[in-house]
């Protein structure tokens, strides 16, 4: 149907220690449509001295697709169901965990969309129904494991 690309370009600087792992996880990811960034190994996993400030992290990545793609199949049902949306503003949020087999893993990411309406506004039902709607039309959500839990928040 369709193929995605990015790269990614990670060069060791000079004076870095690559066996005792004191080297920058600071990389370049470019994207198919030409679109680059700043990448990086998360703060989180790795600590600041080998993480670069300001560089976009896998896991946030993850939480930004999942959140787009919501966002984006959800427009798509609210225009479907008849309702117009002025606004979408979602401060999504990634849980890593660990497995019961000790591996870590993004186990849950909750969204929590702040939507506008112009006209009739939707009852909770029916915004209930449009993010069922968007959940299952999400091509990410549809390839990942993990729990997606979306906290409307309404007027």
């Amino acid at each position: 149907m369709a193929t995605y690309r990015a790269t990614t370009d990670w060069t060791l600087e000079d004076g870095a220690d690559f066996p005792k792992g004191r080297y920058s996880r600071g990389h370049a990811i470019v994207f198919g449509g030409g679109h680059a960034a700043p990448g990086t190994a998360s703060a989180q996993v790795i600590g600041n001295r080998w993480s670069v400030p300001g560089a976009v992290d896998p896991e946030e990545l993850l939480v930004a697709s999942i959140n787009a793609c919501h966002m984006l199949s959800f427009l798509h049902a609210a225009r479907e169901a008849g309702f117009v949306v002025t606004r979408y503003r979602d401060e999504a949020e990634g849980v890593m965990t660990r497995r019961e087999d000790g591996e870590t893993w993004v186990s849950q990411v909750t969204l929590r969309p702040e939507i506008t309406y112009q006209g009739r506004q939707p009852t909770r039902a029916e915004r209930d129904a449009m993010h069922e709607t968007a959940h299952h039309m999400c091509f990410i959500a549809n390839s990942v494991k993990t729990r997606i839990v979306v906290e409307e928040k309404a007027d």
